[in-house]
């Protein structure tokens, strides 16, 4: 069978949208999986970070489902959820959006549109520190390394390096399948340019590098924040762009994060049945 997308990103997280309603009813999670690790594949699929089904819901404008590109799930994405909300308000023209998330409900503003160009205010909700301690000793096979492990919808390890001029993404890819994360976790590498902005790297739990990460941000600049390193509000300088915060009664209130989406292609992908 053939599967309908549409192709969008924020800041280069790229990611591919589907109805649930456009695909076969019977079709389990298994099979969803192993389609999102077809659809995603950049050399025999469309290519993306991740494939997300969209569907109906009465309490929101549409209930998201990410599936990463290992066809692993993730409760949010911020990058993924404003482009999700880019689809909704060119449909529909919206201004203000409301997301279901396996994080709960997201609210979206919508502060810019030029043509498939949107930008939003995303209320990523309020950061929490695990267990209550800001910093942690990593052990890692070269030594410890001093982490901070926050939750923000989904679970980030924020690392302060005093350069991004290191192999981060072999880095990441060790913290993030580290013992003391059994369910794997999303990390990101940060160093300061100013109290009003860093710069930062992206290791995503089943995604791996990305060029940019709504949530990986928001874990970096509340880290920054929480250890003094910067305070709001804060631009996230990523390799593809700029994600700004504004963290306004931290620790407690919600930061929000304001970034583009940009709806980039629409298409078919065309499915074959015997792989499933």
């Amino acid at each position: 069978m053939n599967i309908p997308f549409t192709k969008a990103h924020g800041a280069g997280n790229d990611f591919l949208y589907t109805w649930r309603r456009d695909l076969p009813s019977e079709w389990t999670d298994r099979e969803l999986s192993q389609a999102a690790v077809a659809i995603c594949n950049r050399h025999t699929g469309a290519g993306a970070d991740g494939w997300y089904l969209m569907a109906d819901a009465r309490e929101s404008d549409a209930a998201l489902h990410l599936f990463n590109s290992d066809g692993s799930s993730a409760e949010l994405s911020g990058n993924g959820t404003r482009c999700a909300a880019a689809l909704i308000a060119e449909a529909r023209n919206l201004t203000r959006i409301r997301m279901s998330t396996g994080a709960g409900i997201k609210e979206l503003a919508l502060l810019e549109r030029n043509g498939n160009y949107f930008r939003f205010e995303m209320d990523m909700g309020v950061p929490r520190v695990d267990s209550g301690n800001l910093q942690f000793a990593l052990p890692l096979a070269d030594g410890p390394q001093e982490v901070s492990i926050l939750d923000v919808g989904n679970p980030q390890c924020a690392v302060v390096v005093p350069s991004l001029e290191f192999d981060w993404k072999k880095s990441g890819a060790a913290i993030e399948g580290h013992r003391h994360f059994p369910k794997r976790t999303n990390v990101s590498f940060l160093r300061t340019i100013s109290p009003n902005e860093i710069e930062a790297r992206f290791y995503e739990r089943g995604a791996g590098p990305t060029l940019s990460s709504g949530t990986g941000s928001t874990g970096a600049a509340a880290a920054a924040i929480l250890l003094g390193l910067a305070k709001s509000p804060l631009a996230v300088h990523t390799e593809a762009g700029i994600l700004r915060f504004r963290w306004e009664n931290s620790p407690r209130g919600s930061i929000f994060l304001d970034g583009p989406a940009e709806i980039t292609a629409r298409g078919e992908y065309y499915w074959k049945e015997e792989d499933l």
